[in-house]
């Protein structure tokens, strides 16, 4: 079946629908002479700019996510935003594939279209049992923003809902979005967000085969409190799973402390190869000294080892959002990354554990340039890809795909 974009949209992006049964891609005829969809595989490039802002019919780009296919092919992910940079309005999930490490990219697809409202806060992640891809993101109403939705205003089919998408071929095409928000949200929570960044599939332990998600929410204050819906003390950090590929949806921890100091928010995750999994994430204005806070699960998500606690040595970091990605093998180290400018988001840079997250040294500045936010992914046997949002004067004119060898890394973080 081939249908048109709505007049509205197709005098901007000149796109086509492609379905196929229950499946949809939309695909954008956008390919700079780069990025060609028929390009050859090659080793040799550094870096690649899968999205500029401005091209391809959308104003700005943002929130990168990356996951490499069991059959090595790289998909990013990112929020195409119509209208401009802001965090509400008509925004939809694309996505480009490379088959050669990142050197290259193929034509955009819209994976998920928000039609008017907002789609994003795209977290994929590879089923192990399967090879299919599993996408969860977020969502709620063009026509009302983040404040209104953190005060309370907008609620139900306006505000904060989860979906996920499936993709059996490799990511050329998904299954059209499934509400799951029942079953991961509290009544009482009102903003809420995956991600953003790659979510993890636990490949060892009692829980092989599942799928964690780390997300962030907000809560209504308590009775008898201001309820100006600004206060970031009602900021948390959690965790879903699914234990059947992405069928059925589980709400693990919850971080509700709500105590001010630390805030987490936008959480990444990593399992150890001891089977534990690394949560970090950003410390949305909290009274602490540091911008990260981390924490650990001994049983797959469903519960945290401890409350999240400040990451001294990752204080360089601005308020930002971080990725965080376990090498392979035994002795792999455990890698984060984000800007290095405490007080400006620039300067991305990559951070190296060899004592599973207790403490980072920095192994590598990429750029001066101004930067935002980043995901992490190992791209090939020998070398980590970091796909993340750059530019001169600001950090959202492109996101940029970068090619680390695990050589250079080893080199500059010892």
């Amino acid at each position: 079946m081939i249908r048109p974009i709505p007049s509205r949209r197709a005098s901007v992006l000149g796109a086509v629908v492609i379905g196929i049964a229950a499946f949809v891609v939309l695909v954008r005829p956008w390919a700079d002479g780069a990025d060609r969809a028929d390009a050859r595989p090659g080793r040799g490039c550094v870096s690649s700019v899968p999205y500029v802002s401005g091209a391809g019919g959308y104003v700005s780009y943002r929130i990168p996510a990356v996951v490499r296919s069991r059959g090595g092919t790289l998909l990013a992910f990112a929020e195409g935003r119509v209208d401009g940079r802001a965090d509400h309005g008509d925004i939809d999930v694309v996505l480009r594939r490379s088959w050669d490490g990142g050197c290259t990219w193929g034509r955009l697809q819209v994976v998920a279209a928000g039609d008017g409202n907002t789609r994003g806060n795209p977290s994929p992640v590879v089923d192990p049992r399967t090879g299919n891809i599993v996408l969860v993101t977020s969502y709620h109403s063009g026509d009302v923003t983040e404040a209104q939705i953190l005060r309370g205003e907008a609620t139900g089919a306006l505000g904060r809902r989860v979906f996920v998408q499936t993709s059996e071929d490799d990511g050329r095409s998904f299954s059209a979005p499934r509400e799951i928000t029942s079953a991961v949200k509290r009544p009482g929570w009102r903003w809420y967000a995956t991600g953003p960044g790659h979510a993890v599939a636990l490949t060892r332990g009692e829980h092989a085969g599942r799928l964690v998600v780390p997300a962030n929410h907000s809560s209504a204050p308590p009775a008898g409190s201001a309820d100006t819906g600004q206060e970031p003390r009602y900021y948390g950090a959690h965790a879903i799973y699914s234990d059947d590929g992405g069928t059925s949806w589980h709400l693990g921890f919850a971080d509700d402390s709500y105590d001010g100091v630390y805030n987490a928010n936008e959480s990444t995750a990593a399992q150890l190869p001891d089977g534990r999994l690394y949560f970090n994430a950003r410390n949305q204005k909290g009274t602490s000294s540091g911008n990260r806070l981390d924490a650990y699960s001994s049983d797959g998500g469903a519960d945290l080892d401890r409350g999240y606690a400040e990451q001294r040595s990752l204080n360089d970091v601005p308020l930002v959002e971080g990725s965080v990605l376990q090498l392979a093998g035994e002795s792999g180290d455990l890698l984060f990354s984000g800007p290095s400018v405490p007080t400006d988001r620039a300067a991305m840079a990559l951070w190296s554990s060899t004592d599973g997250g207790r403490s980072f040294a920095k192994a590598l500045t990429l750029s001066a340039r101004k930067a935002g936010y980043s995901d992490l992914v190992q791209a090939d046997g020998d070398r980590v890809g970091i796909l993340y949002e750059t530019g001169a004067r600001t950090a959202y004119e492109s996101i940029v795909f970068r090619r680390v060898p695990l050589t250079e890394l080893s080199a500059a973080g010892r």
